[in-house]
């Protein structure tokens, strides 16, 4: 089983904004024919996607981004996986408004949700899939927090399109080959 944690923050109050593309690309993968029901499981909502490669959970935290490591650390021990298993789809206000970055390892960057799965896994030797929601004109937290204006929301939904395409290409043939695809231009489409 490979797992899919798609970092946000639970409620309506936050749906639809910078912080939450990760639940987006996690809700766009559950919405196939090949996916389960959402239930509530490891403080979070989870569903099982079926493919070629074998089952796929797909995660969305509900204790808020800040604490997303409690429930990647439930998951990962309940199920018995190593972390080679494991994706993190998250923001990234360092990249611009959506490009892609997949990475095998690295720091959390001032994300707080990558900071808490660190924490909690006790290393950085996990993927993550960040999209760019790019860089704040003021304030991070207003920036993160609020919605994507109408223009740059073609653009986004765009980009979560492609980025749930890379996360089917990292369950079936590797962090590497998801990489080699997925980091180039924007504009990159699948094969």
């Amino acid at each position: 089983m490979k797992v899919v944690v798609g970092l946000g923050n639970p409620g309506k109050r936050y749906d639809g904004t910078r912080h939450n593309v990760g639940f987006a690309v996690i809700d766009g993968l559950a919405s196939g024919p090949r996916a389960g029901r959402f239930q509530s499981r490891f403080q979070a909502q989870v569903c099982e996607l079926v493919e070629d490669a074998g089952k796929i959970l797909l995660v969305k935290p509900e204790t808020f981004m800040n604490l997303s490591g409690r429930c990647v650390r439930q998951v990962m021990d309940f199920y018995q996986l190593i972390v080679a298993d494991l994706l993190v789809v998250c923001d990234d206000i360092n990249l611009p408004l959506g490009k892609l970055r997949v990475r095998v390892r690295g720091t959390h960057g001032g994300h707080n949700g990558l900071r808490d799965i660190q924490v909690h896994l006790g290393t950085t030797e996990y993927a993550r899939l960040r999209l760019g929601v790019d860089a704040p004109r003021e304030g991070a937290i207003d920036h993160v927090l609020g919605r994507f204006n109408p223009a740059e929301r073609a653009v986004i939904d765009d980009a979560v399109v492609l980025a749930s395409q890379a996360v089917l290409v990292w369950a079936s043939r590797g962090v590497e080959a998801c990489m080699n695809q997925y980091n180039g231009p924007k504009d990159q489409k699948q094969d």
